[in-house]
């Protein structure tokens, strides 16, 4: 959400606003829709089918203890006052925010509900790196203490006026860094001490259900509006602008994927154009507040063409089991997207121009200073966080991953003694 924004929610007085309070319920609603169906279906198509119920069951719960820790405490030390690195416990249990209260000129109830959506879809989407071998109570633990020691700080960060991040004038309107950069570079890491799942790089292992797939990828392309637009905290022309931008970035990832991979491969695959297009969304999240059409699109070309040679590279190359590519399409695209938001927010450049830089910055020299800041520390306390917990993880749960003859059965009858399909 944009700098401006934010400034105006924590201190202007003023009164409810129904067309704002409106839309920002309907924003949270879209991006709970993200998670819940629509990643959920994207990863649980791209599974074997044999695993196809774990990531639906991992998703799902996910969006339970993630919402209950929020309101507990998450929301408190995300967005209480605090210090510069963390906020306090003025918050907890929301027990001191009554319903007329307001963030802004929207209830605070809305605005914790609002967070809380990013606070959902954010672990959930660390999902795919550890598809089809991780134990489901390694799972809930590492992604309740992920939650709460690694994307609460950032978010207080960058999205908190109080944070250090925001305070220097990083441009991170959506989540480059707190959702994407996070999640993706979580992912890695979890990839990496996890393990590769038996038989990769050797045995085919496609997705069992395409259509499930793309199901979910048009649910996450219409829910992402809600994630982007909504971040505008408000029904007006920035909410519009981001609206447009994030769809145009996403067509342009979409048919830029497709084209990359009709060329090398001969075909275009279905595969391929969804995730062009989750490529573009992801990139364009943080961005999305402050370029224009030129600058979205520019953008989304980069992010189809970059993330695709990344997917090529950690699995081809580096022999990494990302399994669902996370870190090459959400780490790279946030990162992409957060270093180009500090150049086309820029007001001069003509057609691709921007919105402004944050305040208090002149030129792209400077805000781009700021964005690779962001980006940096963003990266370095992801991995050092996600690689502490993965440890602690595995020593509270007796080790993270299923045995050879569970992951051989599949983790849906080995965990949850059920079946995807009844056929």
């Amino acid at each position: 959400m944009s700098v401006s924004q934010l400034a105006t929610a924590e201190t202007a007085p003023v009164v409810l606003n129904n067309a704002n309070t409106a839309w920002m319920l309907t924003a949270s609603a879209l991006v709970l829709f993200m998670t819940l169906p629509g990643l959920s279906l994207f990863y649980a198509g791209l599974v074997r089918v044999k695993n196809v119920l774990s990531v639906l069951m991992q998703c799902f719960a996910i969006a339970a203890i993630a919402s209950l820790l929020w309101v507990i405490v998450g929301y408190s030390l995300a967005f209480g006052p605090g210090n510069e690195y963390i906020g306090d416990f003025s918050k907890v249990f929301l027990a001191s925010i009554k319903k007329d209260d307001l963030w802004g000129d929207i209830p605070e109830t809305l605005f914790a509900m609002y967070q809380m959506t990013f606070a959902v879809i954010t672990p959930a989407l660390i999902v795919g790196a550890y598809a089809e071998r991780l134990k489901f109570s390694s799972m809930l633990i590492f992604s309740a203490l992920w939650l709460l020691l690694c994307y609460v700080p950032v978010c207080h960060w960058v999205w908190s006026s109080s944070g250090w991040l925001y305070k220097m004038g990083l441009l991170d309107f959506a989540g480059g860094t707190v959702v994407h950069i996070t999640a993706g570079v979580g992912s890695l890491v979890a990839a990496l001490v996890i393990g590769k799942r038996n038989g990769f790089p050797t045995v085919a292992m496609p997705p069992h259900n395409m259509t499930m797939v793309v199901t979910g990828a048009g649910i996450l392309w219409v829910g992402w509006f809600g994630f982007n637009a909504g971040s505008a905290l408000a029904a007006n022309g920035n909410a519009a602008m981001a609206m447009l931008v994030t769809h145009l970035s996403a067509a342009a990832g979409a048919l830029a994927w497709m084209s990359i991979e009709w060329m090398k491969f001969r075909k275009p695959s279905v595969l391929g154009i969804v995730t062009g297009m989750v490529a573009g969304l992801g990139t364009i999240t943080p961005a999305s507040g402050y370029v224009g059409p030129g600058g979205a699109i520019v953008i989304g070309l980069v992010a189809g063409v970059i993330c695709f040679f990344m997917t090529q590279l950690v699995k081809r190359v580096w022999k990494i089991d990302d399994s669902l590519d996370v870190f090459p399409v959400h780490g790279v695209g946030g990162i992409i997207g957060t270093f180009m938001a500090g150049i086309f927010a820029s007001t001069q450049l003509g057609a691709f121009s921007g919105l402004g830089f944050a305040a208090g910055i002149e030129s792209i020299g400077q805000q781009l200073q700021v964005q690779v800041i962001g980006i940096v520390a963003t990266l370095v306390f992801s991995v050092a966080v996600t690689y502490l917990l993965l440890k602690v993880t595995s020593l509270l749960t007796n080790g993270l991953r299923v045995t050879k003859d569970e992951e051989s059965v599949g983790l849906d009858i080995s965990l949850h003694e059920e079946d995807g399909y009844k056929l």
